[in-house]
């Protein structure tokens, strides 16, 4: 099946391929429940600016960010979600998410007093006989 030269653009452009973390962030709710909905929204805003003043955006390793509608822990929040490290935050405020960039993300050490939860994803199968 042909990709839409469009499509193949976004995915080179946006770094497909060299995404080396992924945060997802529950914000903007349709119904808030773990924090106020303004609360996430400032928490979005500030992780969405700060990645790209970090120059974590670009490069030969890529941060992705998602806006989450929500993560279903529905407490505690805002919650963010760090993958493929699987390591759960709660609280993630403007001053929790700058020490997830900095000691997580860019020093490669899980903020612990914020951690909930941790759930890797498993790296792939390799296939028998490869």
């Amino acid at each position: 099946m042909d990709l839409d030269p469009e499509l193949r653009g976004n995915a080179e452009r946006y770094g497909v391929g060299r995404i080396a973390r992924h945060i997802f962030l529950c914000a903007d709710q349709t119904e808030a429940k773990c924090a106020p909905r303004d609360e996430t929204l400032v928490a979005w805003e500030y992780l969405k600016r700060r990645i790209a003043e970090l120059g974590l955006a670009t490069g030969a390793r890529v941060v992705y960010r998602t806006k989450a509608n929500c993560l279903r822990m529905c407490a505690q929040g805002p919650i963010a979600v760090v993958y493929p490290d699987g390591t759960w935050y709660h609280s993630a405020r403007p001053d929790v998410i700058e020490r997830v960039l900095q000691e997580h993300i860019i020093g490669g050490v899980p903020v612990r007093e914020y951690v909930f939860a941790v759930n890797p994803l498993e790296p792939p199968q390799r296939e028998a006989g490869a």
